[in-house]
């Protein structure tokens, strides 16, 4: 089967495409062949190692020395079961799934990938399409994450750092499906579409400095690491919340000297997570926005996209 395979760490250059053996599902697992899986910011972390200097060690004994130790990248993806192992009892061949692969050594930038039936893996709804179901599993569900981890409630104020992201993207809907009112913070180009995904108000950063305006927050929600806790502190109302997905180290002396919580890390993978997730969008709830699409062979093309940081929601390699 064809697969991109990184053959070290370094710029998209390193991306080749190469003939490996089709896999066999084991006897608990099935075998998904890959319609759509997208090129996240987290694919091009993993291919350059460029990542914050407290996780540079964790990074390298997780995923590589010298050179990577899973060269196949993609850590979401939505397909079609082509084969099941003998006990599999949950799915059939022939079913439409999306999945997370971040528990399988990643691999989803390939034609074919083996999951565990009890993995973090579910069947996509019917009148969604692979390309907006591959963006589920870790965009929307890191969005979902971390607005459940910092207890969103109806009536309060959020405000969504990098909105026209991936994660941005679906935090704003999430947002406003848990009834906050939601501020959300992007460029001159995205304020339109920031708008259509339901942000009540839209702060362009390239014309106005968001922490210096005045306005408070219940939440605050940095969904591109390009903030601080310290920069964003004094926006927060008393016990207010700042989310990050970039790793959090002094968390509990904040909350000791400020009485406000820091939450960061990594999103939990779970099944129930994605089942969440596909009943919002079978409800019109959640609509996945996707800016280009690349094949197989244009990888490469693709994380040079992403690694220029202007992405409007999803980029997706179609098979």
């Amino acid at each position: 089967m064809r697969a991109i395979e990184a053959t070290k760490y370094g710029s998209p250059d390193v991306l080749q495409l190469v003939e490996v053996e089709k896999p066999t599902p084991k006897d608990n697992e099935i075998l998904v062949k890959v319609h759509a899986t997208p090129v996240n910011v987290g694919d091009c972390r993993m291919r350059s190692l460029t990542v914050p200097v407290v996780a540079w060690l964790p990074a390298r004994i997780t995923l590589g020395f010298r050179k990577p130790k899973n060269p196949i990248y993609g850590i979401e993806l939505a397909g079609e079961v082509e084969a099941v192992g003998k006990d599999v009892k949950r799915f059939n061949v022939g079913d439409e799934v999306f999945a997370s692969t971040l528990k399988e050594n990643f691999g989803a930038h390939a034609e074919y990938k083996c999951l565990p039936e009890d993995g973090v893996v579910v069947k996509k709804p019917k009148n969604m399409t692979y390309e907006e179901a591959a963006t589920l599993s870790i965009g929307a569900n890191t969005a979902l994450h971390f607005l459940q981890k910092g207890n969103i409630q109806p009536g309060q104020k959020v405000l969504i750092i990098g909105a026209s992201g991936s994660v941005g993207t679906f935090a704003v809907q999430l947002a406003k499906y848990f009834g906050a009112v939601v501020n959300g913070v992007c460029s001159t180009v995205n304020i339109d579409l920031v708008k259509s995904l339901g942000a009540d108000k839209v702060i362009d950063y390239t014309q106005e400095e968001f922490t210096k305006n005045g306005e408070m927050y219940d939440i605050i929600f940095d969904t591109v690491y390009k903030t601080t806790f310290l920069q964003c502190k004094s926006l927060l109302v008393n016990r207010g919340q700042y989310l990050t997905v970039g790793p959090v180290v002094l968390g509990p002396l904040y909350l000791m000297t400020t009485g406000k919580k820091v939450i960061g890390g990594n999103a939990v993978q779970r099944a129930e997570q994605l089942d969440f997730l596909k009943g919002l969008y079978e409800m019109g709830r959640l609509k996945p926005v996707i800016d280009r699409c690349y094949p197989l062979e244009q990888t490469a093309e693709a994380h040079r996209y992403v690694d220029q940081g202007h992405k409007k929601g999803n980029v997706v390699i179609t098979l």
